[in-house]
């Protein structure tokens, strides 16, 4: 055991490929549910060739450094990698992998969920029930009792047509909707399902159903501001399962509370976990949930090959399948 490598993983993987990741490596895991301070992970990772990381974790410039001239690959448990300095890591010859399309279907069926939570509203028809109010009622059935929207003829808005927006852009097929959508270049795959590319502002302007599926880059960052907000029609809703900062949540706030859109879904947010005291938390009509996008058995054991997968390739001297950061190996060969 002592003369394996050492890996630090910043939280627990309960799942089997984890128990393949120790035959590659001496592994130390942080034991806690909160992630570790940055203190604490360069602490802990003292030493280790391999990092495996989460979205959570701030990979600076300065823990890669902290952790030199030992670490050589970061492999992230995520798709996403904007916690981590690229620039950096390559600089430095320190590869970075993550975890891309393992994850695309549980994603694009939780915006589904959200959308059909927010838009039939699920959530509040539920506390209507658990807290008494449809008993007090006294009312089994009313013609405007809890009453949103039909889905069928509506136009639904894709914002990014990568591989989640693609499945949810199928997924929409089996509701009879009209579908529109904007990326930085047109995609084929996603037209041939009969959506229509439109520009930015078209998009905002004549989604019923805007979702969000764009990465996070500083172009998207606070893309959804107030004043596309108010481009949106007062029936529209919107849904982000992508990444917090592409929307304004002060903005958004603003436009559920004020009727500027009639509702939201969120599973992502600027600052995670989200502040309960935020006053987003107090309007019924928006779907919060807690970045569970990628939170199916099948899909995090999945992710977890993946990690396997990209370790075991580079001990073995091989390119991780999924290397990020592809320059790097101008800079050091892969291995240990």
């Amino acid at each position: 055991m002592s003369g394996k490598p050492r890996l630090f993983m910043t939280r627990e993987i309960p799942f089997p490929a984890t128990e393949k990741i120790k035959e590659l490596f001496q592994v130390e895991v942080w034991p806690e549910y909160r992630p570790p301070t940055k203190e604490e992970l360069v602490s802990r990772a003292k030493g280790a060739k391999a990092l495996v990381t989460l979205l959570e974790d701030k990979i600076t410039c300065d823990v890669i450094e902290s952790l030199l001239p030992d670490l050589r690959i970061i492999a992230q448990y995520a798709v996403g990698f904007d916690n981590i300095d690229l620039n950096c890591a390559t600089r430095h010859g320190v590869y970075v992998t993550n975890t891309p399309e393992v994850l695309t279907d549980a994603t694009a069926d939780l915006t589904w969920a959200l959308i059909l939570a927010v838009t039939r509203r699920v959530v509040e028809a539920d506390r209507f029930v658990r807290d008494g109010n449809w008993k007090r009622s006294g009312a089994a059935w009313h013609p405007t009792m809890m009453l949103g929207y039909d889905l069928k003829g509506k136009v639904l808005g894709i914002l990014g047509a990568g591989r989640i927006g693609r499945a949810v852009a199928k997924r929409a097929l089996g509701f009879d909707m009209k579908i529109i959508y904007y990326n930085r270049h047109r995609v084929p795959e996603i037209e041939a399902m009969g959506a229509r590319y439109v520009d930015l502002e078209t998009l905002f302007r004549e989604s019923d159903i805007l979702t969000i599926h764009t990465p996070l880059t500083p172009e998207t960052q606070n893309l959804v501001n107030e004043s596309r907000l108010r481009l949106m029609k007062r029936t529209a809703f919107i849904i982000n399962t992508a990444r917090g900062k592409i929307i304004d949540l002060n903005a958004l706030y603003r436009a559920l509370k004020e009727g500027w859109i009639a509702g939201a879904g969120l599973d992502v947010f600027p600052e995670e976990p989200l502040d309960p005291s935020h006053p987003i938390t107090t309007l019924p009509n928006v779907v919060l949930a807690p970045h569970i996008g990628s939170a199916t058995y099948e899909t995090r054991a999945r992710m977890a090959d993946v990690v396997y997968q990209n370790l075991e390739a580079f001990v073995r001297g091989q390119v991780p399948p999924t290397l990020v950061n592809k320059e790097v190996v101008k800079v050091r060969p892969p291995g240990l």
